[in-house]
C-alpha cells in the first residue's frame, strides 16, 4: 500500500499572504552557483547547488517553517536559514512560486532561488555547519525510545551486512 501525495495547488505569493491564520507556511531556497569543474575528471558539472537532509532522511532546500505573526515571509526565511546577519540576505525579488496543500495539515510552501558565486556558496555551506542551531531542528520530532529502536534495527541490520561479507572465524 502506497501513501497518498497530497495535491498540489500552485497559488500566488498575493493569495498566499491572504490566507487565514489557519495556514503554515513553509519558505525554502535553492542556493546554487556556475560550476565550471568536472565529475571524476570527466564528466561537466554546470551547476552546485546547496542542499540538506532533512529530519525524514530525505534532500531538500534549506529553510523551514515561518511564523507569519512575527515575521515577514523573506525575514522568516533569512532567520531560518541563518543568512540574516551576513552578507547574504534573500529577498522578495528572489521569490520564486507557492503552492499549497489541503488535507490534515494545511501548508504554503514559497520556493525562492538566488545564484551565487562558487566562492559565495561555498562559504554559506561552510557557516551552515558551524551556526549555534544546526542540527537542532530534528530534535524532539521523536520520542527517545523510538530513536534508540531505530538505531538498534540500523546497526543489527549492519551487522548482517557484515557477517556476509567477513568470512566466520568458527
Amino acid at each position: 500500500m502506497s501513501a497518498t501525495v497530497p495535491e498540489l495547488k500552485q497559488i500566488s505569493r498575493v493569495e498566499a499572504m491572504r490566507l487565514g491564520p489557519g495556514w503554515s507556511h513553509s519558505c525554502h531556497a535553492m542556493l546554487y552557483a556556475a560550476n565550471p569543474g568536472q565529475l571524476f575528471g570527466r564528466i561537466p558539472m554546470r551547476f552546485s547547488v546547496l542542499m540538506q537532509m532533512r529530519f525524514d532522511g530525505l534532500l531538500g532546500f534549506p529553510g523551514g517553517f515561518v511564523d507569519r505573526r512575527f515575521w515577514s515571509l523573506e525575514d522568516g526565511l533569512n532567520r531560518v536559514l541563518g543568512l540574516g546577519l551576513g552578507c547574504l540576505r534573500l529577498t522578495e525579488a528572489d521569490y520564486l512560486s507557492s503552492h499549497l496543500t489541503e488535507g490534515p495539515h494545511r501548508v504554503v510552501a514559497h520556493l525562492y532561488a538566488r545564484q551565487l558565486t562558487l566562492e559565495q556558496l561555498h562559504a554559506v555551506e561552510i557557516s551552515a555547519v558551524h551556526s549555534r542551531d544546526h542540527g537542532l531542528e530534528v530534535l524532539n520530532m521523536m520520542p527517545e525510545e523510538k530513536l534508540a529502536e531505530a538505531v538498534a534495527a540500523a546497526t543489527e541490520k549492519q551487522k548482517k551486512a557484515l557477517e556476509k561479507l567477513l568470512p566466520s572465524s568458527s
